[in-house]
């Protein structure tokens, strides 16, 4: 069930009031409450003057190096976040990993005949690697939302703070805005709300350096297969030997690298991508760490075993 946000309280600094649950102003940025998670230091809420946004390898830097600092930046402008590059670099590591992958069917032709067939490779798998995790993170962005709602009733606080009465935005356009708060220049910034998705896509930045470390392991520990191909389509059209072909799928996908990357992928899920939803949630809806932590790691660790744990490749 949902919280109900009715009640509001006033800010000791500025006098302006904030709904209940607030732990920060809206509009000064005054810390209104401090939550014992935050003794940890990679959950405790940065607290600076804001200016201008960081460039969008800087705001990548920090979702590795300093969480907090990273989405505080963010939702301060939110159509700046670099949730998109994130996809997309995500889907072109995806790219790489199929080419390692490919690199271990040796065939001959020449060096035009190779350069086809990894160009390819590469393409088909960056084109998978873009819509499958699309829609993948998509799927989970909506569950984390809806954990979000039931722990600190998430949509309501937004519809609060961005966008919800016509009298609550009047009162906020007209408050005395401190250049420290999200509404910096004394202008709601309603139009910032259509950017949330952009901004929880965020959270799926482990996936970079996961998928570079699944394309390494993939060069390195796959084995090794040699292809019987005749001609320059061969290797699409044959001929091919239908003993030979299950041969090599056994091969290949029976390797122990499948199950080092649905475990790696598993663990992703299941502990770092909840614990970077939670801190964006949080600097969204200016809410709970905690209770937004805790339905987190609940759906993370549901999808990592129902789509990762209890696969072939791990159980055997």
């Amino acid at each position: 069930m949902s919280q109900t946000i009715a009640a509001f309280h006033r800010c000791p600094r500025c006098g302006n009031e904030n709904p209940a649950g607030s732990f920060a102003c809206n509009f000064c940025g005054f810390r209104l409450k401090i939550e014992r998670i935050e003794k940890i230091r990679y959950f405790k809420r940065h607290e600076e003057e804001w200016i201008k946004p960081y460039p969008w390898y800087l705001k990548i830097l920090y979702l590795f190096i300093n969480v907090p600092k990273a989405f505080w930046d963010i939702n301060h402008k939110r159509s700046k976040s670099p949730g998109i590059y994130i996809l997309l670099f995500s889907s072109l590591l995806y790219g790489v990993m199929g080419l390692a992958i490919f690199s271990h069917f040796n065939f001959p032709g020449n060096t035009l005949t190779k350069f086809v067939y990894n160009l390819s490779f590469f393409i088909s798998w960056f084109v998978f690697g873009f819509t499958f995790q699309l829609i993948y993170w998509a799927v989970l962005i909506w569950l984390f939302t809806k954990g979000a709602n039931y722990a600190v009733g998430f949509s309501q606080r937004l519809e609060t703070r961005f966008g919800g009465l016509k009298d609550t935005q009047e009162k906020y356009s007209e408050a005395e805005i401190s250049p420290f708060s999200i509404y910096k220049g004394g202008t709601m910034l309603q139009l910032e709300g259509s950017y949330k998705f952009q901004m929880m896509l965020c959270a799926f930045t482990p996936f970079l350096l996961i998928n570079a470390i699944k394309s390494l392991i993939a060069l390195v520990a796959l084995p090794t297969i040699n292809l019987p191909v005749f001609g320059p389509l061969d290797l699409i059209f044959g001929p091919w030997d239908p003993v030979a072909i299950d041969n090599i799928l056994d091969i290949m996908f029976n390797s122990g690298v499948w199950a080092m990357f649905d475990v790696l992928d598993g663990l992703t899920i299941a502990i770092w991508v909840p614990i970077l939803m939670t801190i964006a949630i949080r600097e969204l809806s200016n809410s709970s760490t905690t209770r937004v932590l805790i339905p987190n790691i609940i759906i993370g660790v549901l999808v990592a075993i129902l789509f990762y744990f209890l696969r072939s490749t791990i159980l055997g």
